[in-house]
């Protein structure tokens, strides 16, 4: 099955609210093999102004997964999730992601674009507080190759 090109301009509403943890904040910085004290300890967070440890900026990829898996999910896309190549991901912060933050992503589908039996979709996730303050958008582009 192809990928449906209707899809362009739809949009997924957010599937729930996101905790950010300190836990998660500290493992994935981690895993990232990011050092600043402000991703682990509150007090050096703090005496930088911030109200909470802040999240490495590429932990916004939590969030944009978590969103992206609605249209990967929605039989109506035509998306085989076995063919799925992560092309490229581009974040824009509007302001930190704090521990205690309680956000939202909404999914936007910006383009489908044909590429023989395959496509190029890219896709942009609006990442908010619940009161629909901006903290990040994001743009995926996926490739997805074409039946062998």
């Amino acid at each position: 099955m192809a990928i449906n090109q209707d899809i362009v301009g739809r949009i997924y509403p957010p599937a729930g609210t996101y905790t950010v943890g300190r836990e998660k904040i500290r493992e994935f910085a981690a895993a990232v093999k990011a050092e600043s004290a402000l991703h682990f300890d509150v007090e050096a967070a703090q005496a930088a102004g911030y109200a909470d440890l802040i999240a490495p900026p590429t932990f916004a990829i939590i969030l944009a997964q978590k969103a992206d898996a609605a249209l990967i999910q929605d039989s109506e896309a035509g998306i085989d999730f076995s063919r799925v190549v992560h092309a490229e991901q581009r974040f824009t912060h509007h302001r930190p992601i704090v521990a205690g933050d309680e956000l939202l992503t909404e999914l936007h589908v910006d383009s489908v674009r044909v590429m023989g039996a395959g496509a190029m979709l890219t896709t942009r996730e609006e990442i908010m507080t619940l009161n629909a303050e901006a903290v990040a958008t994001c743009i995926s582009s996926l490739l997805v190759r074409a039946e062998d």
